[in-house]
Parts: structure tokens; C-alpha cells; sequence
């Protein structure tokens, strides 16, 4: 290799500040320093104290990239659950459809995006890949560093635990994608030689999971009540602490227990059982693990807990007078003087400093463009009836099941095809806006032919260009009301959205799939009571759904099913579902690889919908029908790496298939 090439490769993998700006770029982790814009400091003055030191940090957390706000008209769904109209076949969701994995560099989406700087505070600046390495570098030379540091052993291990965290969490992010890497673990400068091997991912998890460790045994649980807290009280929610390393340390043994993991990537996984394949030894470690940390939350330790999902109208996201916390209020506030979301149940999240960013797209992109009712561009983010299925009914059944490769109606467990969104899991009616949901809660102008959702096949909600290709519009994320009557994007409403990355239901969920792995229903940790079965019903109890039924406890394949799920139902839109199928070797796999509408006719009049609650509505002829099939085959299993980065030296392969 000559010295320009390798010089290159360096400066991708190694990219680093000869000097360092250390203003911060938390919003909610305010002023360590207080210094000019363009004020810079040699290395050896970062490192000197723990307040500039934690400046060096501070830049790390500002490169997190925000998911819903770093485009336009972002993308971050790439499995079974959404479909977009066909004027956003650029973004990535489509591309995925398509196969086309390569477009992860091209679509502008969080993965990668041209012009990414870590040192920006606009959101469009960051994303995942060229981050990544910067920060690596960056907690790499900050660790070599720790001897400079002039300061008291807690002040210390504030630093350090920040900085074996973040080594491992940027790998780990990579590694969901692209798989084993090379694990850089060491502060490596120009003159070194690079020869870093691809690992494999269970052996980049084993390294990933000893720096999580480290950092849960030197971090709080809690900077609020730490000394060098204090000086930003009551904004510490997003620095890094022990129930975030605790949560990540877990899901990296569970990732590397999944059936990809232990199997590698190959198609057929349906039908030669190793989609129920796991690595129980890492399963294990990975239960011991979420069992240490939901000890410490439900032994009431720590500032976290599940949001309680108590609602006066549940289809306005209207909250009891008597709830204490709100679900919604993870995903988005409103009127609440842009409040960043999470309310106590979000666990990591990144900056989202231009909160009003929410409101320029984001707030526009999940709703009907039909006349203009939605605002902006002609992009709409759709639920498939893929993701519909899965919302049980209320009793705990399935509506679905899967039998030879098809979505089958769960009739013997409460589904009604004449009444299919009767008796549904209640987070069905908070999440989902279907036939005959009043829409627009103003006086709708000449919007009333909108005002309640036509949704049936052949409805005015229903064209492809600028409806629902699928019969349904999702809210979880930004409310119905953000529309051109109720106007909910508009500057009083002070709309904040943000996608957490790992919340306490994830955790739950995490436990529950570990322990299933290894015990089935009744498996459990050594060191917390519940088992994975109760895990799962601990879920259901906070929205007031049925607990898994006994028909589904009692044999391991179909209790993981439905640990399955209920995570698709729980995590629905966050961003985890193509993730998940993919270490469950389900992505080439019907009817996974799939994506379904739901058509059906309607029998009630007009004013059956003003008058009564739109989920006792019958219909008649339920049924589904394939929008498109994802023709996958076993390279799908992980992306692509830049093409030309795979030649800059040896070690670095490319993926198979690529």
C-alpha cells in the first residue's frame, strides 16, 4: 500500500482535532465552559482539569445523530412496518424494498449523510458512519490521556466511564449494520502501522462488552446527585451513567446470542428452525446483566420508569387528570414549553438542540397530503397491515398468526374480521389512525369531506400518490392534530419530537428474549424475580392488554414468537424493526419479506362514524393484499461497506455477497 493510500485510511478510521473547541453542545448539559466560538486549546490544556476535560467529552455527545430531524424527510424504518408514497422512493426505506443496501451512503438519511461535522450544532450535520470514527478516535485519545488529568478519583471515573462507553457505543451502533469490524481500542496516530483486523461479532461484542462494563463500574446511576453534577442540576438526563451502560452491556450479549450472530447469515431460517437458534451462554450473560439493572429500577434507585399509559382519550392522546407521567410523552411534547421527550422512561438519547426543528418537517410527514390537509412535502411515513396484524387483542391473543409462510387471522383468540379493530391491545387506539378516526378536531372548513378518515378501499384517504397505500396512518410519533386545521405544528403549540435510542420497555423486552432463550416462558435471571414471561405481562399490564395466554407459555417457540411480537407492537416505529429481523434470520423470510395493505368495504353510513366509536364499526370483505415483495437473499443480512474504503487495506473486507 503507498503512503498516500494508507494516510487516507488513517485520517477515515483516525480522524482527530490537532486542537480541540470545547464549547458545549448539550442543550440539557449546559456550560462547563463558557468560552468565544472560535476559541481553541492545545491538547495538553484540555486534558488538565476535569472542566475542560469534560468539554473534550461534551463534543461526542453532540454527534449523536438526531433520527427524526436530521433531513427533510429523514428514514430510519427499513423493515416489514412502514411503506412511504412513491414520490419518497429515494429515501431509504424504499431502497431497502428494493435491495438496494448500497443507497445507505446516497439517501441523506442518519447512517451517512455528505458533510457530516462533528463540532455543528445543526442537526443536519451528523449522522452514524463518519461519526463513529471521529468519536472512537476521540475517546481513544482521551482515555491515553487520564494521567494528565488533575483531579479528584471520582472526577476521574466520570471521564473514564464516559469514555469506555462511548468506545463501545459507536462500535456497537456500527456493528447492528455492518457487523464485525475492526475494534479499535487503542490511541493510534499517523505513524502507526494499520493492519486492524475484521473481528467477528460475537468477538467485537466480547471487546464492546468489557468497556460497557467498565463504564456501569466507574458512572452513577445519577450525575444529579454527584458533586460535579451540580453545577448543572437538573439537566444531566442525557450525560452517560450506569443504567445506560447497564442497558447497552445487556443488549450486546443479546445481539450476539441471536441467531445471526451464532448461525451467520443464510436464508431458509423459517423452515430449518435456526431462527430460534440462540447462543444461550451469551443469552445468559445478557439476562444477568438486564437483571442487575431492572433490580435497581424496580428497587426504586434509580430516576427511571415506565410512563404510565393512562388516557381520558386515548385517540387525542388526552391524559388522565390522575396520570403521573404520560406514554406520549416519550415521543413528543407539546405546549409544554418545547420539553425534550422521554418523560421518565428514555434512557439514552442525543442532543435535539433545535427543538423547533420539529415543526419545519418532522410534524408534516405523517399524515394525508389529500388536499393539503398535511402540510409540506409529499412524503408520508405509512404503517403496513404488517404492522397492524401484530397489535393483539385486548384479551392478550394474537389478531394474527403466521402459518406456512402467511398472516392468518387469529379467529379462535378474538379476532373479528367484520370487526377488525373491535377489542384491539388499547396501544392499537393510541398509535394507529384507521377507518372512520375523526381526524380534524377544528371547524374543518373546506376540509370536511376530511374530518373523519375514509380509510376503506376506494376512500378519499386512500390514493397512493398522497393517501394511504395501506388503509392506515400512524401518530405514535407526531399526533393527528399537526394538520392545517388543528395546527398543531405551529409555534405556540411548541412541538418537540425525538426518538429515544433505548427506553425501560426496550429493557423489559431485552430481559424477556434473553431469558426465553435459554428457559423459555419461566426463564429467569439469578438475580431478579421475574421471569420472562412476567416481563412481557409487566408490559401489557401498563396499557391494560391481556397477558400472553396460556396456549403460548407453554411451548418455547411460540412464547419467542410472541416475546417477538410484542416488541414490534411496544418499539413500533422507533427504528428497531429491520434490526430485529435481521438477527432472527427473518429478513429473507415470508411473510417478513412482504409488505400488505388491509382493503375492505364499508357498511356503516357516514354518520355512524360522528356518532360512535369508529373501532365498532363494521365492514366486509377484510382481507389482505401484497403491495410488493422484498426479493432478499442471504448478503441482505448486513450492508454493504463503502466500496472504496474496502481497498484501502487488506484487513478491511468487504461483506459477502457485496
Amino acid at each position: 500500500m503507498n503512503i498516500q493510500m494508507k494516510n487516507k485510511i488513517k485520517n477515515f478510521l483516525l480522524m482527530g482535532c490537532v486542537s480541540l473547541a470545547l464549547g458545549t453542545s448539550l442543550n440539557s448539559c449546559q456550560d462547563y465552559l463558557d468560552k468565544e466560538a472560535d476559541s481553541t486549546v492545545s491538547e495538553n490544556d484540555a486534558f488538565v482539569n476535569f472542566r475542560n476535560f469534560q468539554g473534550y467529552v461534551e463534543e461526542i455527545y453532540n454527534c449523536i445523530p438526531d433520527k427524526e430531524k436530521c433531513n427533510w424527510c429523514p428514514s430510519w424504518n427499513w423493515g416489514d412496518d412502514e411503506i412511504f408514497n412513491p414520490e419518497a422512493d429515494n429515501r431509504m426505506t424504499h431502497q431497502v424494498d428494493l435491495g438496494n443496501f448500497r443507497a445507505w451512503q446516497t439517501t441523506g438519511n442518519w447512517l451517512y449523510k455528505d458533510g457530516s461535522n462533528p463540532t455543528s450544532t445543526d442537526k443536519f450535520n451528523h449522522s452514524l458512519w463518519p461519526h463513529a470514527w471521529y468519536c472512537i478516535r476521540k475517546a481513544n485519545q482521551g482515555l491515553a490521556n487520564l494521567d494528565k488529568l488533575v483531579a479528584s478519583k471520582a472526577e476521574k471515573d466520570l471521564i473514564a466511564g464516559q469514555l469506555y462507553f462511548f468506545r463501545a457505543w459507536w462500535h456497537t451502533e456500527l456493528m447492528q449494520y455492518f457487523g464485525g469490524l475492526p475494534y479499535i481500542d487503542t490511541y493510534l496516530d499517523l505513524n502507526s502501522e494499520l493492519n486492524l483486523p475484521r473481528l467477528s461479532y460475537q468477538e467485537c461484542a466480547e471487546k464492546a462488552a468489557a468497556d460497557y462494563r467498565k463504564a456501569a463500574d466507574l458512572l452513577p446511576i445519577n450525575w444529579d446527585n454527584e458533586y460535579d453534577g451540580a453545577a448543572t442540576q437538573g439537566k444531566n438526563d442525557l450525560r452517560i451513567n450506569k443504567i445506560m451502560a447497564l442497558g447497552y452491556l445487556g443488549k450486546t450479549y443479546l445481539w450476539a446470542a441471536s441467531p445471526l450472530m451464532k448461525n451467520g447469515a443464510q436464508a431458509g431460517a423459517s423452515k430449518n428452525g435456526k431462527t430460534y437458534d440462540y447462543d444461550e451462554e451469551f443469552a445468559k450473560k445478557a439476562a444477568e446483566v438486564f437483571g442487575e439493572l431492572l433490580t435497581l429500577v424496580e428497587g426504586g434507585q434509580t430516576q427511571y420508569g415506565l410512563a404510565e399509559f393512562k388516557y381520558k382519550d386515548v385517540y387525542n392522546h388526552e391524559r388522565s387528570a390522575d396520570a403521573n407521567s404520560c406514554f406520549s410523552d416519550i415521543f413528543y411534547t407539546k405546549k409544554q414549553n418545547w420539553k425534550m421527550p422521554g418523560s421518565i422512561e428514555a434512557i439514552f438519547r442525543g442532543p435535539s438542540a433545535d427543538f423547533n426543528g420539529s415543526n419545519w418537517n418532522t410534524s408534516k410527514v405523517f399524515g394525508p397530503k389529500v388536499d393539503k390537509v398535511v402540510g409540506h412535502d409529499n412524503v408520508i411515513h405509512q404503517p403496513t397491515a404488517n404492522l397492524i396484524a401484530a397489535y393483539g387483542m385486548a384479551n392478550g391473543e394474537p389478531a394474527y398468526i403466521v402459518e406456512n409462510g402467511k398472516l392468518v387471522p387469529n379467529i379462535a383468540g378474538g379476532f373479528d374480521p367484520t370487526h377488525p379493530y373491535k377489542n384491539r391491545d388499547p396501544r392499537f387506539y393510541h398509535d394507529i389512525v384507521f377507518d372512520g378516526f375523526k381526524y380534524l378536531n377544528g371547524t374543518p372548513g373546506q376540509w370536511a369531506n376530511l374530518q373523519y378518515c375514509q380509510l376503506y378501499t376506494g376512500g378519499n384517504m386512500r390514493p397512493v400518490a398522497n393517501g394511504s397505500r395501506t388503509g392506515y396512518f400512524i401518530q405514535k410519533l407526531v399526533p393527528h392534530t399537526c394538520n392545517e386545521v388543528d395546527r398543531d405544528y405551529d409555534w405556540g403549540s411548541a412541538f418537540h419530537c425525538y426518538l429515544p435510542y433505548m427506553r425501560l420497555a426496550d429493557i423489559y423486552l431485552m430481559y424477556a428474549e434473553a431469558c426465553a432463550a435459554f428457559g423459555g416462558a419461566s426463564g429467569k435471571a439469578t438475580n431478579f424475580s421475574k421471569t420472562a414471561e412476567d416481563a412481557i405481562n409487566t408490559l401489557r399490564d401498563r396499557c391494560g392488554a391481556g397477558h400472553v395466554a396460556p396456549e403460548y407459555v407453554a411451548d418455547a417457540h411460540k412464547f419467542m414468537d410472541e416475546v417477538r411480537r410484542e416488541r414490534e407492537v411496544e418499539l413500533a416505529f422507533e427504528g428497531f424493526r429491520f434490526n430485529d429481523l435481521q438477527r432472527w434470520l427473518l429478513l429473507t423470510e415470508a411473510p417478513y419479506n412482504v409488505k400488505y395493505s388491509d382493503e375492505f368495504d364499508r357498511v356503516e353510513g357516514a354518520d355512524f362514524y360522528k356518532n360512535n366509536d369508529p373501532a365498532d364499526a363494521k365492514v366486509d370483505n377484510f382481507r389482505q393484499e401484497a403491495i410488493l415483495t422484498r426479493h432478499f437473499t442471504a448478503k441482505h443480512y448486513w450492508f454493504p461497506l463503502p466500496i472504496k474504503d474496502v481497498y484501502l487495506y487488506q484487513e478491511l473486507s468487504q461483506n459477502p455477497g457485496w
